[in-house]
C-alpha cells in the first residue's frame, strides 16, 4: 500500500486542465481523492466485490428500505444517490440519518454533487472518493458529506442549495495495469497515470465518464490528465511513453433532488420532521 494525498492526485484543481474549454470545465466532474485513502496497486483481478458480484440480479428498494442484487445494479446505485441526499437532509434538519436501502459490499467509490443553473446546465459542486475498496454503506455516507462540505475547491453546500443539486455515485472495479498509455477504451475506462518529472512523482485520475463527456480523443485525454497532475512542461512522446497507466471500470447513477424527494415520498420514506 502507498499513501497518496489529494494534492498528489489532483494538482491545480482550481484551473481547467490542458485542452479544456472554459465552458467544458464548468460542467466537468473532476474527482478529488481522499487524502486518507490508500491506493492499492492492481493485482490483475477486479477490485470490488459483493455477495451477488458485479452486475448481478437487478435490485429494487422497497418501502422497508431493503434491496437485493448487486450494488452495481442501476436501481441500487440510484438508491445510493438518494441515500446521499438523506445524509444532507439529516444534517440540515438535525435528525438521525435513515439506514441505507441498497446492498453492501466493498468497492472503490466516488460521490459527486452538481448544481443546476438558471440556463439548465450544471456545474460541479463537489466530488471526492477513494481509489481502494471500502465498505459501501459507510463509504457512501462518508463521501456524501465530505464531498458536499469539505471539498477544498468549493465553499460548503448550503441548505438553500439542496433543491438544485443532483447526486452521482460511481462504484469502481476491475483495476488493471495497462501495457501502455493508450491501452484503454473511451467510455469504458477511467485511468490513473503515474510518472516522474525532475525527480518528483506526479499522478492524477479521471473517472470513466470524463473523456467521453468532453468529446476527447485518447491522446487529448491523456495530455489533459498530465496537466492535471501538475506538469507544466512539454508533453513529449518520451514523457507519454514513460507513463504508468492503471485503467479501471465503473458503474454510475445520477439522481436530481426533485426525483429524490418524489421517490422518497412515494416509498413512504420521507420523515415527517423534514417538512413537506
Amino acid at each position: 500500500f502507498e499513501e497518496r494525498s489529494a494534492t498528489q492526485i489532483v494538482r491545480g484543481s482550481q484551473r481547467a486542465p490542458g485542452g479544456l474549454k472554459p465552458g467544458c470545465w464548468r460542467v466537468m466532474a473532476t474527482p478529488t481523492v481522499d487524502s486518507h485513502a490508500r491506493y492499492r496497486e492492481p493485482s490483475g483481478v477486479a477490485a470490488g466485490r459483493s455477495e451477488a458480484g458485479v452486475g448481478g440480479a437487478s435490485g429494487h428498494p422497497t418501502s422497508s428500505g431493503q434491496a437485493s442484487g448487486s450494488p452495481t445494479d442501476h436501481h441500487n446505485l440510484e438508491e445510493a444517490c438518494r441515500f446521499c441526499f438523506d445524509v444532507l437532509m439529516s444534517h440540515f434538519r438535525r435528525t438521525a440519518c435513515p439506514k441505507p436501502g441498497f446492498p453492501n459490499g466493498e468497492y472503490p467509490l466516488f460521490v459527486t454533487w452538481d448544481k443546476y443553473d438558471q440556463r439548465g446546465g450544471t456545474s460541479l459542486r463537489g466530488c471526492i472518493g477513494n481509489l481502494t475498496p471500502i465498505e459501501i454503506h459507510g463509504g457512501v455516507k462518508k463521501y456524501a458529506s465530505v464531498s458536499a462540505f469539505h471539498d477544498k475547491r468549493f465553499s460548503p453546500v448550503a441548505e438553500k442549495e439542496v433543491g438544485v443539486l443532483e447526486c452521482s455515485v460511481t462504484l469502481l472495479f476491475n483495476f488493471q495495469e495497462a501495457s501502455h498509455y493508450l491501452d484503454w477504451q473511451i467510455g469504458v475506462h477511467g485511468m490513473i497515470i503515474d510518472f516522474e518529472s525532475d525527480g518528483q512523482h506526479l499522478s492524477a485520475t479521471y473517472l470513466p465518464s470524463v473523456c467521453s463527456d468532453q468529446g476527447w480523443s485518447q491522446d487529448e485525454c491523456i495530455k489533459s490528465l498530465v496537466r492535471k497532475a501538475g506538469y507544466g512542461g512539454s508533453v513529449s512522446s518520451t514523457l507519454l511513453r514513460s507513463i504508468k497507466l492503471t485503467r479501471y471500470e465503473g458503474r454510475k447513477a445520477t439522481v436530481p433532488y426533485d426525483k429524490y424527494a418524489m421517490d422518497r415520498k412515494r416509498m413512504g420514506l420521507w420523515p415527517g420532521e423534514w417538512g413537506a
